[in-house]
């Protein structure tokens, strides 16, 4: 089981907890991707805010990420005002 947790800098928090990290990665990105596309950023703000602050962590969950909950070690990551932490749960 793998707890995934997110929080985005004096936005909010989420967390989503299950057995696939591919899973966890999906709803991680949609989540975020969704609260950012509502956010009232003009759409190149978006595109930006994408680019540089959730691709970035997503790839490192799905990378670091894996490997690390693979090991059974907890692997956390933060661009700008988006931090992801995960960790085996047990």
């Amino acid at each position: 089981m793998i707890k995934l947790t997110w929080a985005l800098v004096a936005d909010r928090m989420d967390e989503w907890t299950g057995e696939d990290i591919a899973e966890g990665v999906a709803v991680l990105e949609a989540k975020v991707g969704a609260v950012v596309d509502a956010s009232g950023m003009q759409e190149q703000a978006v595109r930006h805010w994408r680019a540089d602050f959730l691709s970035p962590v997503v790839e490192s969950l799905r990378t670091e990420g894996a490997a690390a909950l693979g090991r059974g070690e907890s692997w956390s990551k933060a661009a700008g005002p988006f931090l992801a932490c995960a960790s085996p749960v047990t």
